[in-house]
């Protein structure tokens, strides 16, 4: 591989870099930049095309409208749905936080929907109690429209603009700059102009989303390609619970795009190809209401023993012309839409066709509560790396343990995005000067972008990265779905292995620097085969049922043997998988101590 001088590379010095421009970084990013800090956010797309902008259905806190509900129920919800893996202090620290920045949110000028007497209106979601408060459930979950998160990432892309947060936009990550005291910056790549930038900082914060793009269907926008994730295993450092992927019970068939849980929130419910309202018989109790674990696993189980919809039979219906047109347009106006442009539905007067969809990455990049990253050194001792943090969806706190509650994930991103800022705060305080980098940090990511380059110049023969993300997606959708067994993930873990060994042989049409994203496209696509590996040999280990990840061999929960963390590495010899414990010990509460859980 050439050598890039030292004169190939425009150098910046930033005390923050924060990698991705969604909720979590820009929360944090505003925090940092207010406290008069030089911050930047390097971004692949424009910030606001960031993946919050589709979060639809809300934000959870318990802001008292019904009298009764309180952090505590909430908590309580969280770590039921969350299968009991959750570490249940950093859950309380989500839950009690909640309302403060659920506030803070509303003066920052998110227009959230609103009651006749001027509070902030709340919608019931799926996996919130039913054991109390008016009418037995909680509206818990706070709402603009079918909109939030477009609200929320709009304003505080426009408070980030008056701190002076400095946005480096169409740029890629390409490697994270280590050394013996820590992270100490982040080489990218200029999309645009075709050029290499080492950006040098006190602090690098990961906020770059999920992976849901390692699957075929999915309600993931084609930039979820997990890559602060493989940024980190490329550091040598772990993934943890990456097996756990959340099928969102409703994508539109077929398609993908999500359909709110919102839309049952307001009254909407399932039917199968008789006209049943089938979910009574898997929740009795929450209904269509239950949590999305839940939901999917009925729906696939309908669909398998014939009572799906549609030609193929591969779908069920979700009714909400029931509701009326008034009320859709004024709370789900975005899902008329969708349904509209996605399935040729007009929902005011017919149901639309949906289907578990892969939607949310519950695992990522260990974290503590601080957001400050972290890895298993010796027996059950957890270290911190100095300098780098991960918040988001990139991120595992772990809040969501096996199975995430919906309103939950734009809450993680505004209570950890302050709470790293924070932190980060602390660290600037005790490293006031930029660290000496070694000579040459920049080779290894520049190596990445010129392996492509010069397998488009020197006209190699090779699969496209069309041809192999296609059977990496297809790999994972059709050997690790809903319902998964020893069998079948193993065949995918094989297949899976074998397709990444052909990585090296795979080839681009396009060499030219400027603006092209073919390129863009193979690092896209190296980060997901890093994801998908770690994904697939997580799932094929964890022999039980828990959350999302659903087993036909081992249907039950087995706490005694696994309810633990997986943290998976990956080297030139493959994925290896460790194990830590769950913290199941909050911080001023009792724990809630397993059980049986049902809805």
């Amino acid at each position: 591989m050439a050598y890039l001088s030292t004169d190939k590379v425009e150098h910046h010095f930033h005390d923050v870099v924060i990698v991705g421009s969604g909720g979590a970084g820009m929360r944090c990013a505003l925090q940092l930049a207010d406290a008069g800090h030089r911050v930047a956010v390097v971004t692949k797309v424009l910030p606001t095309r960031s993946h919050t902008v589709a979060a639809q259905g809300g934000i959870n806190a318990s802001l008292g409208n019904v009298a009764s509900d309180h952090w505590h129920w909430h908590m309580y919800d969280t770590v039921k749905g969350s299968d009991y893996l959750g570490d249940q202090d950093a859950i309380e620290y989500m839950c009690r936080a909640a309302p403060l920045l659920v506030r803070e949110l509303e003066h920052q000028g998110v227009p959230f929907s609103r009651l006749d007497d001027g509070r902030i209106y709340q919608r019931p979601f799926g996996g919130q109690s039913r054991e109390f408060g008016e009418g037995g459930q909680a509206s818990r979950t706070c709402a603009a429209a079918d909109r939030t998160g477009h609200a929320i990432l709009h304003s505080l892309y426009q408070q980030n603009l008056r701190a002076g947060t400095h946005f480096y936009q169409e740029f890629f990550a390409l490697d994270l700059i280590t050394g013996d005291d820590g992270c100490q910056g982040l080489m990218a790549w200029d999309i645009a102009r075709g050029e290499y930038h080492l950006f040098q900082a006190k602090a690098v914060i990961l906020a770059t989303g999920g992976a849901g793009r390692v699957f075929r269907v999915t309600t993931n926008a084609h930039i979820c390609t997990g890559d602060g994730g493989a940024l980190t295993l490329a550091a040598g450092l772990p993934m943890e619970d990456m097996e756990f992927f959340q099928f969102h019970p409703t994508g539109i068939a077929d398609v993908g795009p999500l359909i709110t849980e919102g839309v049952r929130g307001e009254g909407g419910y399932l039917i199968n190809a008789n006209g049943e309202r089938f979910m009574e018989r898997y929740a009795p109790t929450a209904k269509d209401l239950a949590s999305r674990d839940v939901v999917s696993r009925a729906i696939a189980q309908e669909i398998r023993e014939g009572r799906g919809c549609g030609p193929k039979k591969d779908h069920v219906l979700l009714k909400l012309d029931h509701l009326g047109e008034e009320l859709i347009m004024s709370k789900l106006p975005n899902i008329h839409e969708l349904a509209l442009r996605f399935a040729d539905v007009d929902c005011t007067k017919d149901p639309v066709p949906v289907q578990p969809t892969v939607h949310y990455t519950m695992g990522g990049i260990p974290t503590n509560r601080f957001g400050e990253v972290v890895y298993s050194k010796g027996r059950n001792k957890e270290v911190v790396f100095p300098g780098l943090y991960a918040i988001g969806e990139a991120a595992c706190v772990s809040v969501h343990g096996a199975n995430r509650l919906g309103g939950n994930s734009l809450l993680e991103i505004v209570v950890f995005g302050r709470a790293c800022g924070n932190q980060v705060m602390k660290h600037l305080r005790e490293h006031r000067y930029h660290a000496q980098l070694d000579v040459d940090c920049w080779q290894r990511g520049a190596e990445r972008v010129e392996r492509w380059l010069s397998s488009a110049r020197d006209r190699r023969e090779g699969p496209s990265i069309a041809d192999v993300r296609l059977r990496m997606q297809t790999i994972m959708q059709e050997h690790f779905g809903v319902y998964r067994t020893e069998e079948l993930m193993a065949e995918g873990v094989a297949r899976l292995e074998s397709l990444a060994g052909e990585m090296d042989r795979a080839v681009i049409s396009d060499g030219c620097g400027l603006f092209n994203t073919e390129l863009v496209e193979a690092l896209e696509l190296e980060n997901l085969m890093a994801l998908a590996r770690v994904t697939a040999a997580g799932a094929l280990a964890r022999r039980e049922s828990r959350g999302a990840h659903a087993r036909d061999d081992y249907p039950e929960r087995d706490d005694e043997r696994w309810m633990r963390h997986t943290l998976a590495t990956l080297d030139s010899e493959g994925v290896k998988l460790g194990y830590k414990p769950v913290r199941t010990s909050p911080m001023t509460v009792e724990s809630f101590p397993p059980k049986k859980r049902v809805y």
